[in-house]
């Protein structure tokens, strides 16, 4: 396990926007509560809490990988009217400690699944 720092810095903060996910026009996820993961040079991930996502939509699969900085990510795979997109989700299902707040919450592959800001969904108490 690596704690992140200057040379791998990670930071999750809530986003001030309401967020959806969706994949084949279907909205699976809609949130007012999402967390950004900014992670040294990576493109920005939106985690999702699991109450506010069609899980229904999805198969957990056997799929396990391991970020040193995140600990074990499992995976499920999308199902809905005929499509599949197989392990594109992600969790965290029990984080490192410095990630706890990722628990409960998926993230999407952004290149199987959209995901984007509400226009004017802005979060209460958020300042634009």
């Amino acid at each position: 396990m690596k704690i992140p720092g200057p040379d791998h810095p990670i930071t999750l903060q809530p986003s001030r926007k309401r967020v959806q996910a969706s994949f084949e026009n279907h909205v699976i996820a809609d949130t007012d509560d999402a967390l950004i993961l900014k992670e040294a040079d990576y493109p920005p991930v939106i985690y999702f809490p699991m109450d506010d996502v069609e899980m229904g939509f999805l198969a957990k699969t056997d799929r396990a990988t391991t970020c040193p900085y995140k600990g074990q990510a499992s995976y499920w795979t999308i199902y809905m009217d005929g499509q599949l997109a197989e392990n594109s989700v992600w969790a965290y299902e029990d984080p490192y400690p410095a990630m706890a707040a990722l628990r409960g919450r998926v993230a999407f592959y952004p290149n199987v699944v959209e995901v984007y800001e509400v226009e004017g969904g802005e979060v209460d108490g958020a300042e634009a």
